[in-house]
């Protein structure tokens, strides 16, 4: 009997375990993570949240004083400071996670990640030359937006071949082009998302699922027809009457 309750104990254990790797961190131990990662690359990050805390929480004091009512406003004020707190500490994790992906490869499509509802981006690039540079393709109600990783003039001859084809598919939806980097004409990593929603608005929702599923179903078939050997016409393809019998 005790060996069985030892064994369902045991078991029990494993069970929460399995549970908690499903669930992955809290929220308290994903804070710690992000406060981590954020300190290594800013390390005042201490100081900017305390003095956010504390100025929050002095303002709502003083109107208490000034309505004679300073116990109810710090208490009012003590969550609402370590709201800004966490407000802060997300955007400067924000800029540090940019930070480092700056000379990564990849980094384009790490930004697009971040996009809110709205848009349809790849998480693979669309366009890829011998120098490593890409081409990411996001869509949204602008309409089409490519997101190049690479300098500018280089990259270029992939957005043209790109545009070209979007061209043939859908030649009445734009085509935006926003080039990643820290030179001259170019959009750093952390302004890109903002850079794409101020764009001019072309499509409707249901426009913009449309584009999508056109561009993605050619893109497929376009990938079917490459598989086929050369010299083949799968119009004229006939069944072997051997293998029918």
């Amino acid at each position: 009997m005790a060996e069985s309750r030892g064994n369902t104990r045991e078991e029990k254990k494993k069970a929460g375990a399995e549970r908690r790797a499903k669930r992955g961190p809290g929220m308290f131990a994903q804070m710690k993570q992000v406060y981590g990662v954020t300190r290594q690359q800013d390390p005042n990050i201490p100081w900017i949240l305390a003095l956010v805390f504390c100025a929050t929480v002095l303002i709502f004091l003083l109107i208490g004083i000034l309505l004679k009512n300073w116990i109810t406003f710090l208490l009012i004020g003590i969550p609402f400071g370590i709201l800004f707190a966490v407000i802060v500490l997300s955007r400067r994790a924000e800029k540090a996670a940019f930070a480092q992906l700056e000379d990564r490869p990849g980094r384009a499509g790490a930004a697009l990640s971040t996009l809110r509802r709205g848009w349809i981006f790849e998480q693979q690039p669309v366009a890829v030359n011998k120098s490593q540079d890409v081409v990411f393709r996001a869509i949204g109600r602008p309409g089409i937006v490519l997101v190049t990783e690479g300098p500018t003039n280089r990259v270029n001859g992939l957005v043209q071949k790109e545009k070209l084809r979007y061209k043939k598919i859908v030649p009445t939806v734009p085509v935006h082009v926003i080039n990643t980097g820290t030179a001259e004409g170019q959009v750093e990593l952390k302004q890109v998302t903002k850079a794409m929603n101020k764009l001019p608005k072309h499509l409707t929702q249901q426009e913009m699922h449309q584009v999508s599923n056109r561009i993605d179903s050619i893109s497929k078939h376009n990938n079917m027809l490459s598989a086929i050997p050369k010299g083949v016409d799968p119009l004229r393809m006939r069944p072997s009457r051997k293998g029918m019998r």
